[in-house]
């Protein structure tokens, strides 16, 4: 008994929702059809194709600039004009060489013997420099040591591939208090 009034509840809104289901917009339908009844696409027509014209191909008979002999050549003339300040290949790399000059930091100067050192900072670790040592990825080579900057010269190629020297310092940091 419980259960028929639920059924007759689902079989009448099934039979509204079939009645529903008809001809809904079926007069918007019509009217678009009566409408769109002389309209008809029209499709643009294709355009002309051009002939292809070939264009000659003149540089045949000109220097080939990849010839292995010309880069040979160029190569040969570059060791020709090899400068006097190339730095030496062979010399053992010192530690400071393998940090940018911009990222070593002087903090001071220690004098011993009549004889100045500087004392700088390179990633985390202090080392102590002296006239005549190399720091910097530049072939730089300590010159002077005063107690505000280490006075450096480096080496560094030109635009040619020449090797040129360049003076360059490294000041003294400020202690922050």
């Amino acid at each position: 008994m419980i259960r028929s009034p639920a059924r007759i509840a689902a079989f009448v809104a099934a039979a509204a929702l079939g009645a529903c289901g008809g001809e809904e917009h079926g007069d918007l339908k019509q009217e678009l059809a009566e409408l769109t009844k002389d309209v008809r696409g029209r499709v643009e027509p294709l355009p002309q194709v051009k002939p292809y014209e070939p264009v000659p191909y003149t540089a045949e008979g000109q220097i080939d600039p990849f010839r292995p002999e010309r880069i040979d050549v160029a190569a040969a003339g570059s060791r020709a004009g090899a400068s006097k300040l190339a730095p030496d290949p062979n010399r053992p790399k010192e530690p400071l060489e393998s940090f940018p000059l911009e990222s070593i930091q002087m903090l001071g100067t220690i004098t011993r013997n009549k004889e100045v050192f500087a004392l700088v900072k390179a990633g985390p670790n202090l080392y102590r420099v002296q006239q005549g040592n190399y720091m910097g990825q530049n072939f730089g080579v300590v010159t002077a040591i005063d107690e505000g900057a280490i006075n450096l010269k480096e080496l560094v190629q030109d635009s040619g591939g020449e090797w040129v020297e360049r003076t360059s310092s490294l000041q003294l940091v400020e202690a922050k208090r």
